[in-house]
C-alpha cells in the first residue's frame, strides 16, 4: 500500500513539472539514476573482494590465502661490501654516497652464485649510483626507489638466483 503512494506521489511530482523540463527529469529518475546505482554496487562488491568470490568460488583462494598465511621463512643474508661514490652535482661542490647493503637470499645455495657474479653487481651499483643526483635521495619515497632499483639490478645481474630484497645497512650522504 504504501508503494503505490509513493509511486502516486512520484507521478503526481513529475506531472505538476513544467513541459520542457519533464523529460529530463524522467531521463535522470528512470536512466541515469539506477544505472548509477547499479555500477556503484559493482564497485563496491569488486572493491571489498565479494565480486571474486562469486565469480570464482572463492574456495580456492581461500585455501590459498590459509597456505600463504604463516610467517615467512627466514632467508639468508649476505653482505654486500661497501660502496663509495661521487654523485651528480650540479654545482661544483661534491656530495659522496656512501652505501652498506645486505641480500636476502632464499638458501645457502644462492650465497655462492652470488659471490660469482659480484663483480657484475659492482660494476651496476656504481653505474647507477654515479648518475644519482643528491635530490633523488630525500625522504623515504627516495629510499624506496634507490632499494628498488638495486634489487631490479642485482636480479638482472643474477638471474637464477632467488634474491628476496635489499636491507639498507647504512646510508651516509656527505
Amino acid at each position: 500500500m504504501a508503494a503505490e503512494t509513493l509511486d502516486e506521489s512520484v507521478e503526481q511530482a513529475v506531472d505538476a513539472l513544467p513541459e520542457k523540463r519533464r523529460g529530463g527529469k524522467k531521463l535522470v529518475l528512470f536512466i541515469i539514476l539506477p544505472l548509477l546505482m547499479i555500477s556503484g554496487g559493482g564497485a563496491g562488491l569488486y572493491v571489498t573482494g565479494i565480486f571474486d568470490a562469486l565469480m570464482d568460488g572463492g574456495d580456492e583462494h581461500a585455501e590459498e590465502v590459509e597456505e600463504h598465511a604463516g610467517p615467512p621463512e627466514p632467508g639468508v643474508f649476505f653482505d654486500i661490501p661497501d660502496i663509495l661514490v661521487n654523485l651528480n652535482a650540479a654545482t661544483r661542490e661534491s656530495s659522496y654516497l656512501k652505501l652498506s647493503v645486505s641480500l636476502e637470499l632464499g638458501s645457502e645455495e644462492d650465497i655462492a652464485a652470488i659471490e660469482r657474479v659480484m663483480p657484475r653487481i659492482n660494476d651496476n651499483f656504481q653505474v647507477y649510483l654515479r648518475q644519482m643526483r643528491l635530490e633523488d635521495l630525500h625522504g623515504s619515497a627516495g629510499l624506496y626507489r634507490l632499494k628498488e632499483e638495486l634489487l631490479r639490478r642485482i636480479q638482472t645481474a643474477a638471474s637464477d638466483v632467488d634474491i628476496r630484497d635489499v636491507l639498507v645497512r647504512e646510508m651516509l650522504v656527505q
